[in-house]
């Protein structure tokens, strides 16, 4: 009897545990909870999300203030996980807070402007997409002036009557996307366009010099000696208007040399009156001693009026496609009668004949940012635009010293005019039949053609020269070929 009512006992006390589990397991239902990740490792659990970004955007008035924004938001890198737990253990939103706080940047709202040029790439960031069209159209404006840019955005340009320019497209050349996004706070972040124009035309040249202006100054004279092109110093110093403007003794001027981080492009056509070097024509007289010579008559520049198509990048002309060319005053050549007709191989030192029918230069003798390295460096030479195909005359009298071809300088032919003078005329479409080293040839002879082969952006002469040697080699000193003719 014992031995039934203890058997009874126990089955009761499982049926009652059994019961009691039951209704425990009814009653408690799990929990929801957010665990916390930061560049995917877990840093606590919490309870609301939107407690988490709410302490944030109150504790971050600093950031507030900074850019006069009213919400900081979490770093890009962190995640915020929903799950369901029977665990109850949660962590303090202070401290969720801090662990943060000392890993990573808290973000806001903006943009990120993603620049390429060429095989460069960068970001900047801005809280509006005005600051940076802002910023744009002002560095636009300091390349080309504001009155022309103006009228151009406003349909308002003249129509060009004699001389003159006509704006027909500005661009930025350059891959440029725009992406809303949450900016962390240690970016770099523009709020102001002039901070960001700056950037854009300097880079990180924020530091510019300045310059005294001495008796006999002149703005081309300044910019050589600080290796920056007019363009830059009339950029810096907007009171000057063109290259002539006079500087006045004492007067400070900046120094502004441009890293631009953009390709402002400027497509117009222009209409200027140019000079037309005169040639000089050697007549033979049999009854005149060989080595006298007499100017029977002096030469006289003309003028002609020529139309073309220019693309413009960063201030550099980089490509000229001519229109038409009408002679207002023709020039007058210079005659120089010799006696006994000779073809010296020795040229004279005063007489150069200008190398092709054409007086308009896109690149002088000055420093200039290479449209093709982007590097700041000197252009040693004359770039004279000219129609494709027009001749290439020789400059003086010499001996061919080469003919070659190669990825910079084109087709070119290099002469040694035997009086310590190399002349070098680059970027031919191709050289006279039957040309070669060692011949000789005479000044006006037709050596070649224009071309733009080699490291040209459109067809023109490159036209060097060079004293005491071979272009490059030892002792050889590159010179101003402007030099020849003055």
């Amino acid at each position: 009897m014992k031995k039934i009512s203890m058997t009874i006992l126990i089955i009761l006390v499982i049926v009652s545990t059994a019961i009691l589990n039951l209704s425990y397991t009814k009653n408690i239902e799990p929990n929801t909870y957010y665990k916390v990740y930061l560049d995917g490792e877990l840093i606590g659990k919490i309870t609301s999300r939107k407690e988490l970004e709410d302490y944030i955007n109150k504790e971050q008035k600093e950031i507030k203030d900074t850019y006069s924004i009213d919400e900081v938001y979490i770093p890009n890198g962190l995640e915020i996980k929903k799950e369901l737990s029977y665990n109850k253990d949660i962590d303090d939103i202070k401290v969720i807070y801090e662990k943060i706080k000392q890993k990573s940047d808290f973000t806001i709202e903006g943009y990120q402007i993603t620049i390429n040029k060429g095989e460069k790439s960068q970001k900047i960031y801005v809280l509006d997409k005005e600051v940076f069209k802002d910023a744009v159209e002002s560095v636009i404006k300091a390349y080309i002036g504001t009155e022309k840019y103006e009228a151009y955005v406003n349909n308002s340009q003249e129509e060009v009557k004699e001389t003159g320019s006509y704006i027909t497209d500005i661009y930025i050349d350059n891959d440029i996307t725009i992406k809303e996004m949450n900016i962390p706070s240690n970016e770099k972040i523009y709020t102001d366009s002039s901070d960001l124009s700056r950037y854009l035309l300097f880079g990180e040249n924020v530091k510019q010099d300045t310059h005294i202006v001495e008796a006999g100054d002149t703005i081309e004279d300044v910019a050589y000696k600080y290796e920056i092109s007019v363009e830059e110093f009339l950029m810096s110093n907007p009171k000057y208007k063109t290259q002539t403007s006079i500087l006045a003794v004492g007067d400070e001027v900046t120094i502004g040399v441009t890293d631009p981080q953009i390709d402002v492009t400027v497509s117009q056509e222009m209409t200027k009156d140019v000079e037309e070097i005169y040639k000089t024509v050697e007549k033979v007289d049999s009854t005149m001693i060989a080595g006298y010579e007499t100017v029977t008559q002096q030469g006289k520049n003309g003028i002609s009026r020529v139309k073309q198509n220019e693309k413009i990048v960063n201030g550099t002309i980089v490509y000229v496609q001519p229109i038409s060319k009408d002679i207002i005053t023709p020039a007058t050549d210079k005659i120089i009668v010799k006696g006994s007709k000779i073809v010296p191989s020795v040229g004279g030192l005063k007489n150069w004949t200008w190398p092709v029918d054409s007086y308009s230069i896109t690149s002088n003798y000055a420093y200039r940012i290479d449209p093709f390295t982007g590097k700041r460096e000197l252009h040693g030479a004359l770039d004279i635009a000219a129609a494709y195909g027009s001749k290439i005359y020789s400059a003086n009298n010499g001996t061919i010293y080469k003919v070659a071809r190669d990825s910079v300088n084109g087709i070119h032919v290099v002469i040694n005019h035997n009086n310590g003078y190399f002349t070098q005329y680059n970027h031919m479409s191709s050289y006279v039949s039957g040309l070669h080293a060692g011949q000789t040839v005479e000044r006006g002879q037709v050596i070649g053609y224009v071309g733009m082969t080699g490291a040209a952006t459109g067809p023109h002469l490159h036209f060097a020269a060079w004293y005491g040697g071979a272009p490059y080699s030892r002792g050889a000193t590159r010179i101003n070929p402007w030099t020849l003719y003055r």
